[in-house]
């Protein structure tokens, strides 16, 4: 009975049953304790299955490796790799060896814990030890190299997968994987010729497939599609789940068809489908970004009536659609919005604030909410600073830009380009190149290389202090090193050209980027029309 109360999550009646067992002087065998310490493992009730385990070793029963598979899976799926690991070396200690599920266990327990550079190191380590490898290993690894945004190298050991050169063949959770991947990477049709891929080599598609499919169709507003991948879910065996709805809405949401998105958002009323956290916040930001501010604010308060808990994410979509719509000022109210309803802001969100701020011009506020946020103990990222730098340069503050790098500096989050970019930014626009070409120069000493953006800045700075020789001699640089120009960093340069009287070089870059088919825009038509005037 317990092994059935285990088999169906019913963990309270497995667990009081077992207690009935011993009341009734029947021993429990190392199969009942194993049943128990699984299914307090998947209720997340982790310390429960660790203290069962020590009631069987108290009792005098010797575990065996399930008991201690169960146990590290226990501890990993709730996110305590820590704890999987002191497990794993209490299980090896112990004399009872580690087999495949083993270290399966233990690669879950890092990447559920979002340690997904040591799962790497793991499985780098199992394939060192000769450790036969299976398909779970492989979805493991793919998903963590996913979550590290090593998309390639997802692809690449997907692929070796299809080939058979890794003795063992994808499934569907691979598939759906890398279509993840692929959308995340904004490889909207890869993504879809995976799907049809799978199809084609009989691996049956699961619900899951399918709301991957919507949802990245949803992140680029290709509600079209979309709709059609959710119609191929009521063609199929499976049903649309709220996933399926919610992404649906999104799409909609995205592509600014508020309509539909509202029809969507009411049909899964109709059909007794619960709207979720995930689901409000997809309708809040299609209203948000669609201008509609006071409808977003009214579905926040609507969330409350109906007992739907708004989460950080809520508050950072509202924060954002303020700032995108021009209405800094309703940002405190939703700041007090989110402590009203026992919502701590992280930093997305006070990033989102500072950032909502700066665009409105009113940088004092920004920095209050920057203080606020430290004094509540949340510590800023590269992108905080990014935002800071970026605001003092609107200002024309040089001053405060270099105050607030030098902070980036001495909380050792590491520099990033963006700031690099900002701050020399900041110098040009004063007039101190001395300084902007200085920090371009320290830009790799600090762990980041220039961008074309930071080239750009920098040229457009010698064109302003009227150096065109030094702006195409860092253009010629630029290039030299293997960084694309875009269109924006040629219309800056030939714009520049025409101001130091350079016309047939103005004509010889835009033949250049006709080599590169590099796109012509308004500007670089007008700098060319203007060359070929003089």
């Amino acid at each position: 009975m317990i092994r059935l109360y285990a088999r169906h999550n019913i963990t309270d009646q497995a667990r009081g049953l077992f207690f009935e067992m011993q009341k009734w002087r029947c021993k429990p065998d190392v199969e009942t304790y194993n049943a128990l310490i699984n299914v307090h493992g998947r209720a997340g009730q982790w310390r429960w299955a660790m203290n069962i385990f020590d009631d069987m070793l108290c009792a005098g029963v010797p575990p065996s490796r399930s008991s201690y598979n169960n146990l590290i899976n226990a501890c990993g799926s709730s996110g305590h790799w820590e704890e999987a690991l002191k497990v794993c070396k209490r299980m090896t200690e112990n004399g009872v060896g580690p087999d495949l599920v083993t270290h399966n266990i233990v690669l879950s327990a890092f990447k559920n814990g979002a340690q997904y550079r040591k799962a790497l190191s793991y499985f780098e380590l199992m394939k060192r030890k000769k450790v036969k490898l299976d398909t779970i290993t492989f979805n493991i690894i793919i998903s963590c190299l996913v979550k590290l945004e090593q998309f390639d190298r997802a692809v690449e050991t997907f692929f070796l997968m299809r080939r058979n050169a890794l003795d063992c063949k994808p499934d569907v959770v691979t598939f759906n994987t890398i279509m993840h991947a692929y959308a995340a990477s904004g490889k909207i049709r890869d993504a879809r010729a995976t799907f049809e891929m799978m199809i084609a080599e009989g691996i049956k598609a699961n619900i899951v497939s399918y709301n991957t499919l919507i949802s990245a169709y949803a992140s680029l507003g290709m509600s079209k599609e979309a709709l059609e991948t959710f119609n191929l879910i009521e063609e199929s065996s499976f049903r649309p789940d709220i996933v399926s709805y919610t992404s649906l809405l999104n799409a909609y949401g995205r592509s600014r068809q508020l309509d539909k998105a509202k029809e969507v958002f009411d049909l899964m009323s109709k059909i007794s489908l619960k709207q979720n956290t995930v689901t409000y916040n997809s309708l809040i930001y299609a209203y948000g970004f669609a201008g509609c501010v006071e409808e977003a604010l009214n579905l926040f308060d609507e969330m409350k009536h109906v007992r739907v808990q708004p989460n950080v994410v809520t508050i950072c979509i509202l924060l954002a659609a303020c700032g995108h719509c021009g209405h800094p000022e309703k940002t405190d109210s939703i700041i007090s919005l989110a402590a009203s309803q026992g919502i701590q802001l992280n930093v997305n969100a006070y990033n989102t604030a500072i950032s909502t701020f700066m665009n409105g011009g009113m940088y004092d506020r920004a920095l209050c909410i920057y203080g606020n946020m430290k004094e509540k103990g949340v510590k800023p990222d590269s992108v905080t600073f990014g935002i800071l730098i970026n605001g003092a340069c609107k200002i024309r503050s040089h001053v405060e830009a270099q105050k607030h790098f030098d902070e980036m500096l001495d909380t050792q989050i590491g520099v990033t380009v963006e700031a690099c970019t900002a701050l020399i930014d900041a110098y040009a626009k004063q007039g101190l190149l001395n300084e902007a070409e200085l920090l371009f120069s320290q830009m790799n000493t600090f762990g980041c290389s220039p961008n074309v953006v930071t080239f750009t800045t920098l040229i457009h700075a010698y064109g302003t202090a009227e150096m065109w020789e030094k702006s195409y001699s860092l253009f010629e640089y630029m290039e030299a090193n293997n960084i694309e120009a875009d269109t924006i960093a040629y219309s800056t340069l030939m714009s520049i050209l025409n101001k130091g009287g350079q016309f047939e070089k103005v004509l010889s870059v835009a033949e250049r980027m006709r080599e590169k088919n590099i796109t012509f825009s308004e500007a670089t038509y007008f700098e060319i029309i203007a060359a070929c005037s003089k």
